[in-house]
């Protein structure tokens, strides 16, 4: 199980009350569908918790972020089961992998995450590219926001 924090009150609006969040979150994924089988969505109060079944860690991050980066979520647990054999998950989802999350701040571009985070301005591409799902507009992003760093 897998539990990551997000700021309540920023992202994609998807819903006008809690009756329809679970279902509007679960369209919201499956629309990009990272990889996720059987994919089951609850919602209450603010948190979010995501069933189902994948062949990699990927997909399991890419899912999580994209609930969570919905307004009105403030926490996303995954029981998401993972195929044997998968990568290593991501620290921050309990394993030993090397990627990283990022909260998004005011005045933030992602070159400059990339020049920071990667040594790099240039590899904004590979930061744009590992979230695709999350962002659409490299040049569109906002404050609060989490994304995914690629390792």
């Amino acid at each position: 199980m897998s539990l990551l924090d997000f700021v309540t009150d920023i992202g994609h609006s998807l819903f006008n009350s809690d009756e329809k969040a679970a279902e509007a979150i679960k369209n919201h994924i499956l629309a990009d569908n990272p990889g996720i089988d059987d994919l089951g969505v609850s919602y209450q109060k603010g948190f979010v918790t995501l069933t189902g079944a994948s062949q990699t860690w990927e997909a399991v991050e890419k899912a999580i972020l994209m609930a969570g980066n919905v307004k009105g979520v403030g926490k996303v647990i995954s029981n998401i089961q993972v195929a044997e054999g998968a990568e290593i998950a991501p620290a921050e989802l309990g394993g030993s992998g090397s990627g990283q999350y990022y909260e998004i701040k005011s005045g933030d571009t992602l070159s400059a995450i990339a020049k920071h985070l990667l040594g790099d301005a240039n590899a904004y591409m590979k930061i744009f590219e590992a979230n695709r799902e999350v962002i659409k507009d490299p040049n569109k992003i906002f404050p609060g926001q989490k994304i995914r760093i690629p390792g």
